[in-house]
Order: structure tokens, then sequence, then C-alpha cells
């Protein structure tokens, strides 16, 4: 079989070749703690389920609108409204599966072959990708451990040239748990205006905040027009396999957006989004009381790894993630991917699957308990003391 040539750009997401890998070795007997995948430990809120359970009880099992059922576009407009402090229409939300159909269908609307989009790496990899799969060359936005993994603003100017069509921010972010201050989406707002570049704000984590205020480059002055919100219910409300995510964007970029939704998924499956509204509009305090255990697990994980000789971890903001540097170690990331997995029986992601700048570090989810998260640190400290003992 010939492939097309485009199928040799695409890339992957590596955390589900470790997980295949993991349960693979779980399969032979051996216990694999997993720290590599990013997904909430925790189920879907009772509320939500009865939400969709009502909606297939009561016949919604049929197509919807491509864009999404009124009910859930209107609700998302409210709570991004509220949350963002801009204006926002119905009709500016295209609801999809999950929240990468969104990055697909965003950079393949916007970027043509020679075009260049910005990015962050390290960074969720379906980004560089999906920009190599239109043919538009990636222009990787280091961030680096020096500044907290944020972006410098400056280097991101020089990066722009008269071919970049969009930069692609996250914050909070994956896999570092980087959040962008307020002056540094100034900073990218002020680029974006004078530059007139498009920005696709993946903000999947806006909930998953522990300190300060979640701040959204849409509500700068002149970015709601510039801006596509990438939002979604995984994270937050513990719905992975419900695949249930959304795009605000532009009003006339949304029609768009809307045919690609068409000619690929056709629409979202109904009861999904029926829970979606039950889980916007519904009660919160669920996924209040999961982003608080997620705090506790981000300290007890990050004061672990810094007593491990060879590791250094930053304090992530938000999202669930640590990004230690293994450097001392003598390590490659990769190299210390398979070392926890086969020596320590502890699953983690090579910081490289995030991007080139990625190594020298790791990914590990702290979506899992406390005493998992314990009993993985004891694990890594022993394996790396046994190893420098040979």
């Amino acid at each position: 079989m010939k492939l097309a040539s485009r199928m040799g750009r695409l890339g992957t997401e590596t955390a589900f070749e470790v997980l295949a890998a993991a349960r693979a070795l779980e399969a032979q007997g051996k216990e694999i703690i997993h720290l590599e995948i990013g997904e909430p430990d925790f189920d879907t809120p009772g509320n939500i389920i009865e939400a969709a359970c009502r909606a297939l009880r009561s016949g919604k099992t049929h197509y919807t609108p491509a864009a999404g059922v009124p009910e859930l576009r209107q609700a998302i407009a409210k709570y991004i409204a509220s949350t963002r402090g801009i204006d926002v229409s119905p009709d500016q939300v295209v609801v999809v599966p999950g929240g990468k159909p969104i990055m697909f269908y965003v950079i393949m609307a916007l970027a043509e072959e020679g075009d260049e989009v910005i990015y962050p790496n390290p960074g969720f990899p379906i980004y560089e990708s999906m920009i190599n799969f239109v043919g538009a060359k990636p222009v990787p936005m280091p961030l680096r451990e020096a500044n907290g993994f944020s972006c410098d603003v400056h280097e991101l100017a020089s990066l722009v040239t008269e071919r970049t069509k969009l930069i692609i921010i996250n914050s909070p972010a994956n896999p570092t748990g980087g959040v962008l201050s307020r002056d540094d989406l100034r900073a990218i707002a002020e680029i974006a205006r004078e530059r007139d570049i498009m920005v696709m704000a993946d903000e999947i984590y806006s909930r998953i905040l522990y300190e300060g205020e979640f701040a959204s480059i849409a509500s700068l002055p002149g970015m709601a027009e510039r801006t596509i919100i990438l939002e979604g219910f995984s994270k937050t409300y513990a719905m992975t396999g419900w695949r249930l995510g959304y795009g605000v964007m532009p009003l006339e970029l949304a029609p768009h957006i809307t045919r690609l939704m068409v000619n690929s998924n056709s629409c979202t499956a109904a009861f999904t989004q029926y829970a979606g509204v039950e889980a916007l509009t519904g009660p919160q305090d669920a996924s209040a009381r999961m982003v608080e255990a997620f705090r506790e697990r981000r300290d007890v994980i990050v004061e672990g790894l810094n007593r491990i000789p060879g590791i250094r971890c930053l304090k992530p903001k938000g999202a669930f993630y640590v990004f230690p540097n293994i450097e001392a170690t003598g390590m490659g990331s990769k190299e210390m991917e398979q070392f926890l997995l086969h020596e320590a029986g502890v699953a983690a992601l090579s910081g490289t699957s995030f991007g080139a700048y990625g190594e020298g570090f790791l990914r590990l989810s702290y979506a899992n308990s406390v005493e998992n998260i314990n009993k993985a640190l004891n694990r890594i400290d022993d394996s790396l003391a046994k190893l420098r003992r040979r």
C-alpha cells in the first residue's frame, strides 16, 4: 500500500504508546504506577451522568446540528462571556467531539503550505503534528525552566515573520503546568494586533489553577475578534471518555469550522451535549473538590521529586502535571522514561514527547492518589540509588 506523503508528516501522542507498553507489562504480572496519562482519576459527577441518561431515555439519540445543539451553544456562550468578560454569541460556538478537532480544524482553516505557525515547545504534541500535516511550517516558541516555563515575549517577537498566520498559546500548560502572566498575554496580544495574526488559545485547563485568577487573551482590547478559544469538559468535569469539547471564535470563522465538522464527524453525540449543559449549569462543587485534591497531590509530588538526588522540579501553577529536570542524573529523557517503566515500575513520559525543548525533562501526571504518588516517588528514588551504586 502506498500512503499519501502527508501521512509521513503526521505525529502522535506518545502517552498512549507508553500506556500500551505499561499495560503489556501489567499483563505479564508487573505492577505499574501510572503517571503517564493526562486524565483525571475521578469519576464524572453523578448529576452529569444522570443528565446524559435522561437525554438517552427521552430520545436524544439522533443527529444534531453540526455546530451543536442550541441549548449547549447557549450555555457555552454564557459561560465564556462570564468567565472571560467578553460578549459571546451562540453563533460563535462550535461543539466538537473532544478538544483536538478544534486544533485540527483551526490549523487547517488558517494555515496553508508555506505559512508559519508559532507553537509552544515543549507543548501538546498535536500542535506540531497538525501544523506539519497541513504542510505549514512549525515554528517552536521555547518554554524554558529558567522563566517558569512562560514564554519569552522578546523571543516570540523575533520569531514572527510576514508568513506567520497563527500563534498557539496554552495556559495553564501541558506538559509544564506553567501559566502565562497578564503581562505576557498583553505582550502577545500587542504582537498579534500589530502583525494581524490570529491566536488559538488552548484554555482546556482554565479551571485547574492553584493561584490567582485565570486570564484569557481574548479579554484584552482588540483580541476577541482575533482569538479562537479552545475549551472542553474532559479535564474540569472528568469527562475524558465522553469526547466533548468546543471552540469559541470570531463569527466569520465559525461557519468554516462547522463545514469541516460536517465533512468529518457530522456532529457530536447528542446525549453527551445534554450532559455538557448540565455540567456548565449544574453544581460545581465536584470540580472544586477535584482541584483541591490536585493541589494536595502537586505539593506531595513536587516536594518528593526535589528530595531525589539528580532531580529538581518547579511547582506548577496549573493543570495536573510536573515537568522535572533530570539532567543531573546523566540520563536523557527517553532513556529515563524507559528506565522508570522497566526498572521502577513507574510509567512517565519523556520530555521530548512534547518537543525538542523537552530534552532533559520528564512529564509526570499527578492524576493519581497520594498513596500511589508516594509509592512512585519511593520507587524512583530507590531505582536511581541502585543505579548510582553500580
